[in-house]
């Protein structure tokens, strides 16, 4: 999965097809009719209400994919000692990598392409973080 370019449309069609959910289902779930869901395909983009419901639908959360692009790409945020932060009210998960970019981090390791420093250098994962996964391989 190519996590730079998301075409969430057809992340959805695929994710329809391997369940083989049948189009009526889909349907009556999303309230629409047959064109509005393949034009749903066509569409690199989507409305999070509508990508709510499919991830509902298809129980897997299309959302992670994002997050997983944020993990890889997101540009690193530089913090200056002139500005105070303010303590957020979110709390994370433990766990905020995708089995999707674990995957793509091993497969960079295993092949030789990044070492375990460069990784660590270029998408901030903590060192013991990458060990574990790779001890689990």
């Amino acid at each position: 999965m190519n996590l730079k370019q998301i075409h969430i449309g057809s992340l959805v069609k695929t994710k329809v097809e391997e369940l083989r959910i049948p189009s009526g289902r889909i349907m009556n779930y999303l309230h629409c009719t047959e064109d509005e869901i393949e034009g749903m395909y066509l569409k690199e983009s989507m409305e999070t209400q509508k990508l709510l419901k499919w991830s509902k639908l298809l129980q897997f959360d299309f959302f992670r994919i994002y997050t997983g692009h944020l993990i890889l790409y997101a540009p690193p945020t530089r913090m200056q000692n002139s500005i105070k932060v303010q303590e957020s009210t979110l709390t994370f998960r433990k766990s905020v990598y995708t089995e999707e970019v674990k995957m793509f981090m091993l497969d960079k390791i295993m092949t030789g392409e990044m070492t375990v420093n460069e990784i660590v250098k270029k998408y901030k994962i903590p060192r013991t973080t990458l060990y574990k996964w790779v001890k689990k391989v």
